[in-house]
């Protein structure tokens, strides 16, 4: 039955679809008043639809907002205008307030336009999950050359090198030593590299993220972590991950291990291990039509000093690193995982602190592609 067999009116109908729609809309009226404002609007702006009536756009965009603009042009011309990265920051609005903006005139209200708002936080969640995958097989490449045309080789080399060391000066010993040593380097370096070209399915089953975390934080407290505080804000109620937790164990160690090296001797360091379910995020997964969503949030966050600003962009490319004697793989590895979870990985830093944010897909009684395994018989 459509919901015009109910008795509903027109006008309810809009307003129930409109407010069904999760993006922020007004419609402007010819004087430039608010005349309306869906559910979304309201929360967009922080203020009711009864505020945002008795006020123009004007009163709550930034002065000379390129938004009043691209109304009054699409009254002029009288057809839709699409604008990208338009930044509306602002005390009532929020700092780094950055949205893509639809305007199209109301052709039955003459002078009147509609304005649909696309906050570019969810969108660049987007951007940077596909930035992150297309990286991760850039190095699955880069991995699978390697061990062929370079493992192979460099055998040879530390073989010869080895045969010299018998027959050479004391003096000229160091250099074979030398030799050898940094073939040794290298071929660790493709070994840690082949893990990206392992390209076989990941065996996924429910995976409770807790056991998982208290795991990974009782290796750091014996280990890297001994002596920095290692908080925990848990939401109980989550339910079961769908992934494979030794490769979860992998991204979470990985990830308390970049916190740990960030804190370094800090008298006060701490990392805080922090779980939460955030309805709404919803991304298309490569090999599949579907768009699953993320509703499972797990943050690690450090107080350490922050990432600088033009590390950040690129944080998660392979060989991208700040420490001296750092591959720059560490990071690349775990976007490689969480994009084949059909998750998203992304980093927040400030000078006093930052956080790795992992959305990552829940378990359902029947997943597609399951063999009906369950984590009680996993080890």
């Amino acid at each position: 039955m459509s919901i015009m067999d109910t008795p509903v009116s027109a006008a309810d109908a809009a307003q129930i679809v409109l407010n069904t729609i999760r993006r922020p809309v007004v419609m402007i009226a010819p004087d430039d008043f608010i005349s309306y404002a869906n559910a979304d609007a309201e929360d967009f702006f922080r203020s009711s639809a009864n505020v945002l009536a008795r006020n123009t756009l004007a009163r709550f965009v930034p002065f000379g907002s390129p938004i009043l603009a691209l109304v009054e042009q699409v009254r002029e011309r009288r057809a839709p205008v699409n604008e990208y990265r338009v930044d509306v920051s602002s005390p009532r609005l929020g700092i780094e307030k950055v949205v893509d903006i639809y305007v199209a005139p109301v052709p039955e209200l003459p002078g009147s336009v509609v304005v649909m708002f696309q906050e570019r936080s969810m969108a660049d969640k987007i951007d940077r999950q596909m930035t992150h995958r297309g990286a991760a097989r850039s190095v699955t490449g880069l991995a699978a050359m390697l061990a062929h045309e370079i493992k192979n080789p460099l055998s040879g080399i530390r073989g010869a090198a080895q045969l010299l060391e018998t027959a050479v000066s004391d003096e000229d010993r160091a250099l074979t030593r030398l030799i050898t040593d940094e073939t040794d380097r290298i071929v660790s370096l493709v070994d840690r590299m082949e893990v990206f070209s392992d390209e076989r399915p990941i065996d996924r089953y429910p995976v409770n993220i807790h056991i998982v975390l208290d795991h990974v934080k009782a290796l750091a407290k014996n280990g890297f972590a001994n002596k920095i505080n290692i908080l925990e804000e848990y939401d109980p109620s989550l339910p079961s991950v769908f992934a494979n937790r030794d490769q979860l164990i992998q991204v979470f160690l990985n990830l308390i291990k970049n916190a740990a090296e960030a804190i370094g001797s800090k008298p006060d360091g701490e990392i805080t291990l922090s779980t939460a379910f955030r309805p709404g995020m919803r991304v298309s997964v490569a090999g599949s039509q579907d768009r699953v969503s993320l509703p499972l949030e797990f943050c690690v966050h450090d107080n350490g000093p922050g990432v600088s600003e033009d590390i950040l962009p690129i944080l998660f490319d392979p060989f991208i690193t700040t420490k001296p004697n750092g591959s720059g793989l560490g990071l690349a590895l775990v976007a490689k995982i969480v994009g084949e979870h059909g998750g998203i990985i992304e980093c927040d830093s400030t000078p006093r602190g930052t956080t790795f944010r992992v959305l990552m897909p829940a378990w359902k009684e029947t997943p597609p592609h399951h063999d009906g395994a369950s984590e009680g018989h996993r080890k």
